[in-house]
């Protein structure tokens, strides 16, 4: 099992319309940086555990936690002109970009950004290395358990 974090404007996707959607599942769309669709295509399995983060919002942070739940598939929105994910380049024969469905696992006390700053184990975590934009980025083992200690006194 693989670890990540996941970023999604709440106003968007937040964790809370993961927990009404049936079965709790919701595909992961609209990543459009080379390097994040790569995790999704190549890394990501299913069983694999992720944050789920809050970001440019009032306060960003680790809102819930949710699990990969399928294999990865061509994002539909690439090919819906009417979708502001639209990429005019892609195919259906040669897709550019990739969902993966995730299924809540629970919702967490929000721990925010500022807080995660100040947990020595973090330190060195992708999230909050100065310039980091990726909107999916793999966890190390020993951040996800430390983040997932602080949660669990939430």
């Amino acid at each position: 099992m693989a670890y990540w974090l996941m970023k999604s404007e709440p106003d968007e996707v937040s964790i809370d319309d993961v927990l009404a959607a049936p079965d709790r599942t919701l595909a992961w769309f609209g990543v459009r940086n080379y390097q994040a669709r790569n995790f999704l295509r190549d890394a990501m399995r299913e069983g694999d555990l992720v944050l789920f983060y809050h970001s440019s919002c009032a306060e960003p942070g680790i809102a819930g936690i949710v699990e990969v739940c399928s294999n990865a598939y061509p994002d539909a929105t690439q090919f819906d002109p009417a979708s502001p994910y639209y990429d005019p380049k892609a195919t259906r024969e040669q897709p550019r970009w990739i969902s993966v469905d995730v299924r809540a696992v629970r919702k967490t006390a929000l721990l925010s950004l500022k807080e995660l700053r100040t947990i020595p184990a973090l330190a060195g975590m992708r999230l909050l290395a100065k310039g980091s934009r990726l909107s999916v980025m793999p966890v190390e083992p020993h951040e996800w358990h430390a983040i997932d200690t602080l949660l669990g006194r939430a």
